[in-house]
């Protein structure tokens, strides 16, 4: 089992901050009608609530923006994932799909407003993760978004370096078809330890429903 602990530099920046983690073995599958239903009736939640000018009142996107500003990143140039999302729904651009874990992660994203980081747990090496702050020059290969500077940005790292950050993952403990362990991570700025309660009941029912979800572990961090 891995254990996820905190840095004193990003606790002294972040104060607040309150993390949970799902470690699981899973089955990964395309994605389903039903669950992308469920990914277009949370959009149609976010539409109805927000405007691409008022997204970042959201509770959970706020307190991602404030903690980028604390740790010395702009969250308007590096967006949190969740705001990245729920800004392209906004626009009226359609979500991407990829497969089942990647995509009910984005939708745990999506209604919770908080960044979700989903890794293969056989590609991360040691036996924890410590959140602290990405430093000048450090190497970290963004899925989708090539080398990605994460200097100022809150940042996972495993015994080798960085794997997650909440703008993007890491290439090198990205999931794929044939993921069978799982660590899902729901980053909680706000430190609302009800709202966070809520994401992570969400995040296990649908890797109950549609990922054959089982032998969970939870950490809170």
């Amino acid at each position: 089992m891995l254990s996820i602990i905190q840095s004193p530099e990003f606790s002294t920046r972040v104060p607040h901050f309150l993390g949970v983690a799902i470690e699981a073995h899973v089955l990964n599958s395309p994605t389903s009608p039903a669950l992308w239903e469920e990914m277009v009736q949370a959009g149609k939640t976010i539409v109805a609530c927000y405007t691409p000018d008022t997204i970042k009142d959201h509770p959970g996107i706020a307190a991602t923006r404030s903690a980028y500003k604390a740790c010395g990143k702009d969250p308007s140039r590096y967006r949190p994932a969740s705001e990245q999302l729920a800004r392209r729904i906004l626009q009226g651009k359609s979500l991407y799909s990829v497969d089942t874990l990647v995509d009910l992660g984005n939708l745990v994203s999506i209604a919770a407003g908080y960044p979700t980081g989903l890794l293969d747990a056989d590609r991360i090496e040691g036996e924890q993760l410590t959140l602290g702050i990405g430093r000048a020059e450090e190497p970290y290969e963004g899925i989708g978004r090539g080398p990605l500077n994460v200097e100022g940005l809150p940042l996972y790292r495993d015994a080798c370096g960085g794997v997650a950050s909440p703008t993007s993952d890491s290439t090198r403990t990205m999931l794929s078809a044939s993921t069978t362990h799982l660590l899902f991570i729901i980053n909680g700025y706000d430190g609302h330890r009800p709202r966070m309660e809520h994401a992570l009941a969400h995040a296990l029912d649908l890797l109950r429903r549609y990922a054959d979800c089982r032998e969970e572990h939870i950490v809170w961090f």
